[in-house]
């Protein structure tokens, strides 16, 4: 009687396997599905290597802390980077993402439901500018242009993924509207490296 359990038991559980790996039913696949878009709901701004978002909460809080990363990091550059082209190029971060902030202020004043912005650095955008803060003469070049190209990729990365599978049209626009300038930026940004 035991042993016919434990074959009954064992049957039912391949029965369900193969129901699941089934062409024609996509619980599996439903499943999977669902995660992936937990995961994808999760905010990049945590400071840990996320999935791009869908969410448009979250992408807005990343764009935002984006902004504020490079604005902040840029003022640093401004008084302490010795190169004149990394000064340069610091003085048009600032100008540029203070705009890029205001669009997106214009962007969601038309969104609903309303989103507002979070532009709380994430813990590693603060790690940075903690660092940058420390550093000194070319070394400061040095790590301001490495946290340049470091923070635009990813950036990129989110604008990208946004722009294919965000939740909010208004926000895709912004996304696609942004992609070149911020790819612009990350060339930029490696030039001074």
């Amino acid at each position: 009687m035991k042993a016919l359990t434990i074959v009954l038991a064992g049957a039912a559980l391949c029965l369900g396997a193969c129901r699941n790996n089934d062409i024609g039913n996509n619980t599996a696949v439903d499943d999977v599905a669902l995660n992936d878009a937990a995961l994808n709901d999760v905010a990049v701004n945590d400071g840990a290597a996320a999935p791009a978002t869908t969410n448009g909460q979250a992408f807005v809080n990343a764009a935002a802390a984006s902004d504020r990363f490079e604005i902040e990091s840029s003022r640093l550059a401004a008084t302490k980077a010795q190169s004149s082209a990394v000064k340069k190029f610091a003085e048009q971060m600032i100008s540029v993402h203070s705009q890029s902030t205001a669009k997106l202020k214009s962007v969601l004043a038309g969104v609903t439901p309303t989103i507002a912005p979070d532009d709380t650095p994430n813990a590693e955008q603060q790690s940075a500018l903690t660092s940058l803060q420390a550093v000194t003469g070319m070394d400061f070049d040095s790590a301001y242009s490495s946290a340049q190209v470091d923070a635009h990729q990813k950036t990129l990365d989110t604008l990208n993924a946004y722009a294919a599978n965000g939740d909010n049209p208004k926000l895709q626009a912004f996304a696609r509207e942004m992609i070149p300038i911020v790819s612009g930026h990350l060339n930029m940004a490696k030039a001074l490296q």
